[in-house]
């Protein structure tokens, strides 16, 4: 969430717990670590992420996610 914030201040969240789902957004590319407790495991399935909580699971440092704002 604070990324996304740098680059687009005005996005919607309410929250930094993974329970209320405001900053729900549609993953384009890469693997998410999700982190939440509000998706489901078919809402994950289909690319949903909450940024709140949740981050790219590449740990390298090397790795993208790319997410539809």
């Amino acid at each position: 969430l604070a990324a996304i914030l740098r680059r687009a201040p005005n996005a919607a969240y309410s929250c930094k717990q993974g329970f209320c789902g405001t900053c729900e957004v549609k993953v384009v590319s890469g693997a998410v670590d999700h982190r939440d407790t509000l998706l489901t495991a078919s809402e994950r399935g289909v690319g949903a992420m909450l940024t709140c909580v949740s981050r790219c699971a590449d740990r390298s440092g090397n790795g993208e996610l790319t997410i539809d704002l």
